[in-house]
Order: structure tokens, then sequence, then C-alpha cells
């Protein structure tokens, strides 16, 4: 079967520092017919296990751990029986939200994981969130970046935990030397590529 993306987006809230607001958040979905993984389970369990239509679901992995990116993920793995992954660098970010129930699998820089024949690997790039990972599937020409790369710029860094410098630099470094026709899905609004968003660093630097 031919490895496709899913997309599915649903609404709630992120808190961090005391402040509260809404938001809509990208679930992607990679697999086939069969089998499939959850990237960012946001805010609704049962709307993303319904997307999954009967497929097995092998992993639920987290781009990083805000509370609206993994705020459905406990549910869903135990609805499901697939294990949560999460870089170790974003454990004081997930225990805000579950310090009850830890993930399950380390994430770590150029590892690779398969699903339906398609590969992710692993890119660490701390900066939103120290232990932020974005996901390079090139054999889908897309790279799923969660909230360290939007159109138009970053991620916000102005919060706990975050440094604009780092975000600029695994920006620059790991994301910008992708072929620019790759596709940039990202954690929240619309889809972009590398090359419409490359030309723009020079101004992010001045920031």
């Amino acid at each position: 079967m031919t490895a496709r993306i899913d997309h599915l987006v649903t609404s709630g809230t992120f808190s961090l520092d005391g402040g509260t607001w809404d938001v809509d958040n990208n679930v992607w979905i990679v697999g086939d017919g069969a089998e499939a993984v959850v990237i960012d389970a946001a805010h609704d369990a049962d709307a993303i296990y319904e997307a999954l239509d009967g497929r097995t679901l092998r992993a639920i992995i987290c781009t990083h751990a805000h509370n609206d990116h993994i705020d459905a993920a406990p549910a869903l793995a135990s609805r499901t029986g697939a294990r949560i992954h999460l870089h170790p660098d974003d454990l004081p970010l997930w225990k805000q939200t579950h310090p009850d129930t830890p993930p399950d699998v380390e994430l770590m820089d150029g590892q690779v994981l398969t699903i339906a024949g398609v590969d992710l690997t692993v890119l660490h790039t701390p900066g939103h969130a120290p232990g932020a990972v974005c996901l390079y599937a090139p054999d889908l020409g897309t790279v799923f970046t969660g909230d360290t790369l939007f159109r138009g710029g970053p991620g916000a860094t102005g919060r706990s935990f975050s440094d604009f410098p780092t975000i600029i630099a695994s920006i620059r470094d790991r994301l910008l030397t992708l072929p620019p026709d790759t596709v940039v899905r990202t954690g929240h609004g619309e889809a972009t590529t590398i090359g419409e968003e490359a030309p723009h660093l020079p101004e992010w630097l001045s920031r």
C-alpha cells in the first residue's frame, strides 16, 4: 500500500507561564490503509482515533511538549496501545501537563522511524522548546515542523523554555538546508515550502 498523509485540525487551549489561549492545532497522520503514526495528538483523542479509520497506530510522535500538542496523547495511547515518543529535553514541559504519565520512548536526533515503508528522520530543532523536533520524510517530499517553522517565520520564543537565537540556528542549519520544494507541514496554520521561507532568513535575523 502507498503511504499517505492525512490532516486533522483539532481545537483547544494552550497554557504556559500563567496565560491561556484558544488554539487550532494540526494533527498529521502518516501511513497507509493498514498502519499509521500520529504526529502531535492535540486536544481530541476521539477525533484522532476516528481519523485512523481502523488502522493500527504504531506510534504517537510529539514534536514538542507544549500542552496543546500532547494533551490527548495519553488517552490515545491508552485506547490504541501505541507508545508515545518525545525528545528527553522536553520532559520538564511534559510533566507540567502529564506529571503521572511519562512518555514511553526517547526521540533522538538522527533517529529514523519507519511507517508504511516511509522513513521519518528525527531532526532535533530546539528553540521553541528545548526538545523540539522536526520529522523529515524525503520520500513524501515533506517535513513536519511542529512549532519550529511556520509560513512566514519561526515559532514563538517569548515564553519559558524558549530562545530566539537557538530557533534561528535550528531553522538555518537543519531546515533551510533541505530541498527547496520540501513541503513544510506545521503545527498550526497553513503549509509552506522550504523555498518560500528561505529568502526571509535575513529579516528574521534582524528582529
